[in-house]
């Protein structure tokens, strides 16, 4: 059995969530996905509008999710030592970042291969924050 392993904040889920969602579990028999929490959110300088408890309820409904377990922190090598997956599953965007160079190299030495999927352009839970914005203000 192959299991996969994805994390996001899945804020606003739309459809480029689902593409993720979608394209990694064809990869997989099971797939697992971290939701980040509020606290980690708010570290990275940013608020959810949805609550973690919300977000984690939307991705548990996805019907390529097997199961959702809370981000609590960036290490993804802590959480590989918990879940034991044998895919992780990452955004395009990291591709050859030094970061992700250094944990892609680390996944290597216990057989875990890191699969980079296209960003989905022209769609992002910012995006529709910065539209809804716009919107509201424009009512004003």
């Amino acid at each position: 059995m192959i299991l996969g392993y994805t994390t996001g904040v899945f804020d606003l889920f739309h459809i480029g969530h689902v593409n993720l969602l979608r394209n990694a579990k064809a990869m997989c028999d099971k797939l697992v996905v971290g939701v980040t929490t509020d606290e980690l959110v708010s570290y990275k300088n940013k608020k959810a509008v949805i609550s973690f408890e919300e977000r984690m309820e939307v991705v548990r409904a996805c019907r390529y999710v097997d199961a959702v377990i809370p981000q609590e922190d960036m290490d993804k090598f802590a959480q590989w030592e918990k879940v034991k997956f044998d895919l992780v599953f990452v955004g395009d965007d990291w591709f050859k970042t030094e970061k992700w160079q250094t944990i892609d190299n680390k996944f290597k030495e216990v057989g875990v291969r890191v699969v980079y999927f296209p960003y989905s352009k022209g769609t992002s839970s910012t995006l529709i924050n910065n539209v809804l914005l716009d919107l509201r203000s424009d009512k004003k």
